[in-house]
């Protein structure tokens, strides 16, 4: 069951404290799955979700009497949006040089009306009742905001896309858990040495479940790498995390797969290719984008 987004439930609303224009987040899934704020809205049959983005945000307008900002990442059409929105219903998109710069100040005071952590939670509610689905999509929709906001390399966004990862593991996903849980070892592997290991343990965990031969190579050479760097910088101390490394070679040889030295290991080069490969990238805002521009007073919800 997902959560509607009311104003009654004062979790749901900024701090009345908090700057002006502070920022709201929305999330478009490829499956057209939409969040905003961490809540997953009921679409209601086929109502489009820029729709319901733009009435769930002009109703936070209407709620705090003041216009509202809001980020919306649109996996759909790999775009991001940055909206301003009226307590009359009227919105505009804006181009990111017009936007309110983050800076440590804003951050801080949008993470404090909506914070992280009670997100997690939402999740992991969603998930102990089996909704995986609707688990996945917050915790994507979670990871995508704080690695625009922080960066890939930022802790909260490494703990997003592990859970994000974990979850796609149970769902079956092992293409996806092994792809976004090998992003948290490179990194790991580059900033936080001393946390690595269990990392790559979780990518191996999700890398012994695929069967494509050339996704088994291509990841499994990666973890060789993230394995034998450890053993050289003295972290590989775990027998389970031993026996985890030698899978993985046993699995490669047994595959004829060439097996390069660990001197070329690309894997854990600091300052080389990109944090997160996986993450396609995002157009910019456009200003004047159509599906996010209303006049006053419209809505969804009113007659046209």
């Amino acid at each position: 069951m997902t959560h509607s987004l009311t104003p009654r439930d004062g979790g749901n609303l900024p701090a009345l404290s908090a700057p002006p224009l502070i920022r709201l987040d929305a999330y478009v899934a490829e499956d057209g799955s939409t969040v905003v704020n961490g809540h997953l809205l009921e679409m209601g049959g086929t109502r489009p979700p820029n729709e319901a983005i733009l009435d769930a945000i002009a109703m936070f307008a209407r709620t705090l009497g003041a216009p509202v900002a809001a980020t919306v990442i649109d996996r759909s059409v790999l775009q991001v949006a940055r909206l301003r929105v009226h307590p009359d219903g009227s919105s505009r998109t804006i181009a990111d040089e017009e936007d309110l710069p983050p800076g440590r100040e804003r951050t801080a005071a949008e993470e404090e009306a909506f914070p992280p952590l009670a997100r997690v939670e939402r999740i992991i509610e969603h998930a102990q009742r089996g909704e995986l689905h609707a688990a996945s999509v917050l915790a994507s929709a979670l990871r995508e905001h704080l690695t625009l906001r922080r960066g890939a390399e930022d802790e909260l966004s490494l703990e997003a896309r592990a859970i994000e990862a974990y979850l796609a593991y149970q769902r079956g996903d092992y293409m996806l858990s092994t792809v976004l849980a090998l992003t948290v070892a490179r990194i790991r592997c580059r900033t936080d040495v001393t946390r690595a290991a269990s990392e790559v343990a979780r990518a191996t965990a999700a890398w012994q479940r695929l069967t494509d031969d050339g996704q088994v190579a291509t990841r499994g050479q990666e973890l060789l790498h993230m394995w034998e760097h450890l053993a050289t910088e003295g972290i590989l101390l775990e027998p389970a995390h031993q026996a985890m490394a030698r899978a993985v070679r046993t699995r490669l040889e047994r595959g004829n797969r060439s097996l390069p030295a660990p001197a070329t290991a690309p894997a854990v080069t600091a300052g080389h290719g990109p944090v997160a490969p996986e993450d396609t990238p995002l157009r910019p805002t456009r200003r004047g984008l159509r599906r996010f521009t209303r006049r006053a007073g419209r809505s969804a919800e009113s007659p046209s």
